[in-house]
C-alpha cells in the first residue's frame, strides 16, 4: 500500500473541529499537532456556524456527555454538512446507557457522517449485533467483527472503522483488515479517541476516496504505536502514552508504507 497522506497533512495542515470529551481533549490535541494538523477544540454553542465554515473537518466524541454539548454537536454537525466537510463520530461506550444511546441515535438521525470509529462493542451496539461490552471497553461477543464493519457502513451510508487488536475498515462492501498495532493501545487513555481525531485529519486530505483515506489513516496510526512500543517493556505505559505523540511526530508516508500490513477484500 502506498500512503500520501501524511505529506499533505503537513503541507496543509487542515483544521480539525473536535468536540470532544474532558478526559482526553489535550491528549488529542497534541496527537493532532504532532501528524501535522492543527486542532481547535472548542464546543460553545455560539460559535459552531462560524466554526464550520473555518475547519476541514469536525470530529464528534460522546466520551463526556452532557446537554449543553450535545446541542453544540447537532448545531455543528449540521453546519459541518451544509459546509461540506467530513465528519467522525466516535460513539464511546455507546452501550452503556440509555441516555449515550439516544444521542447517538439522534446524531446519526440528524447529521450525515463521513465515518464512525469505535471498538467491537460500540460497533455492535450500533450493528444491532450482540456483544458484551463494559462501559468504554471492547468487551466480547461471538459476533463476526467484519461483518459488524459492513453493517454499521451499510446502515448509516458511511465508513465504518472498527479497532482492536486488528483493525476493520469497511465501505459496506469491500473491507480492509490491518494488523498492525500494539496491545499497549488499549492501557492508555484517548488512543482510541486519538484515533478518531486522526480519520478526520486524513479525510479532511481526501474524502472523495473515503474508504482509503480511512483505511490509511488506520494503518499509519497503528504503525506509529507499533513503533512506539518497539523499545518498551510491557508494562511502561506511561512511557508509550507520550512515545506515541514522539512517533506521530516522526511518522512518513514512506516509513507506514513500508511496515504496513494491510489486507483488502471484497468491493
Amino acid at each position: 500500500m502506498q500512503l500520501h497522506y501524511i505529506e499533505k497533512i503537513r503541507q496543509t495542515n487542515p483544521l480539525i473541529h473536535n468536540i470532544t470529551n474532558i478526559v482526553v481533549a489535550n491528549y488529542v490535541a497534541n496527537g493532532l499537532l504532532a501528524l501535522g494538523a492543527s486542532p481547535i477544540m472548542a464546543d460553545a454553542v455560539e460559535e459552531m456556524e462560524a466554526l464550520a465554515k473555518l475547519s476541514s473537518a469536525l470530529v464528534l466524541n460522546i466520551g463526556t456527555l452532557d446537554s449543553v454539548k450535545v446541542a453544540s454537536m447537532l448545531v455543528a454537525g449540521k453546519a459541518a454538512n451544509q459546509q461540506g466537510i467530513p465528519v467522525v463520530l466516535d460513539p464511546v461506550g455507546v452501550g452503556a446507557t440509555t441516555y449515550r444511546q439516544q444521542v447517538v441515535a439522534e446524531l446519526l438521525q440528524q447529521v450525515k457522517f463521513s465515518a464512525i470509529r469505535g471498538n467491537a462493542g460500540e460497533m455492535a451496539q450500533l450493528a444491532g449485533i450482540d456483544w458484551q461490552a463494559k462501559g468504554v471497553d471492547a468487551g466480547s461477543g461471538a459476533g463476526d467483527v467484519v461483518l459488524i464493519a459492513q453493517t454499521v457502513a451499510q446502515r448509516y451510508q458511511c465508513i465504518a472503522a472498527v479497532s482492536g487488536t486488528t483493525d476493520y475498515i469497511s465501505d459496506g462492501q469491500q473491507v480492509a483488515k490491518i494488523t498492525n498495532g500494539t496491545a499497549m493501545f488499549p492501557k492508555i487513555t484517548g488512543s482510541g479517541c486519538l484515533l478518531g481525531a486522526v480519520i478526520g485529519a486524513f479525510l479532511a486530505i481526501n474524502q472523495q476516496n473515503s474508504f482509503q483515506a480511512v483505511t490509511q489513516a488506520c494503518t499509519a496510526y497503528a504503525v506509529a504505536g507499533e513503533i512506539a512500543a518497539k523499545s518498551l517493556q510491557p508494562t511502561q505505559y506511561g512511557q508509550f502514552y507520550l512515545g506515541l505523540l514522539d512517533s506521530l511526530a516522526q511518522l512518513d508516508d514512506q516509513k507506514v508504507t513500508e511496515c504496513a500490513r494491510v489486507e483488502v477484500i471484497g468491493g
